[in-house]
């Protein structure tokens, strides 16, 4: 994969607004376990290395087991997330792949059960915002390992 460059060196301000917002997500109320992993699994779906390779890293950073995050791509078979994580990763699925048949009833359903309103505005806005990040690395192939630009 040949880096085409990096948008936000050529975009300070763009970087600056998305950060913003990645801000906001990551000083919300929901656990920061909970959103390395929905930051995880949007990257896979995504298929954005650059983020895969720096959540993997902050989430273990932060004390998550490889196993846990090994098996995301499955974590509907695996019996090692909590209800309030699977509501989660649904949600980020559909959120994601919201091209493919909206938000289902089901998903949004158990994601009330587990969340409140506060809450699912929270987790929308970081499912948003890291499939914002994976499509402009994905889309100016930026390669995994690269520290995040600092815009001045």
């Amino acid at each position: 994969m040949q880096e085409r460059y990096n948008p936000f060196e050529t975009a300070p301000e763009a970087y600056r607004a998305m950060s913003g917002l990645q801000a906001y997500v990551s000083e919300s109320t929901l656990e920061k376990s909970l959103l390395e992993l929905v930051e995880i699994r949007a990257s896979q779906i995504n298929g954005c290395a650059f983020c895969l390779a720096m959540h993997t890293n902050d989430a273990r950073a932060a004390g998550e087991s490889d196993e846990r995050m090994h098996l995301l791509n499955a974590w509907r078979e695996a019996p090692i997330y909590s209800a309030r994580e699977q509501a989660a990763l649904a949600w980020a699925e559909a959120v994601t792949l919201v091209a493919d048949g909206h938000v289902p009833d089901d998903v949004y359903d158990a994601a009330r059960a587990q969340f409140s309103e506060k809450e699912l505005v929270e987790l929308t806005l970081a499912v948003v915002v890291i499939n914002g990040w994976n499509r402009i690395m994905v889309a100016f192939r930026q390669p995994p390992g690269r520290k995040p630009v600092k815009a001045a």
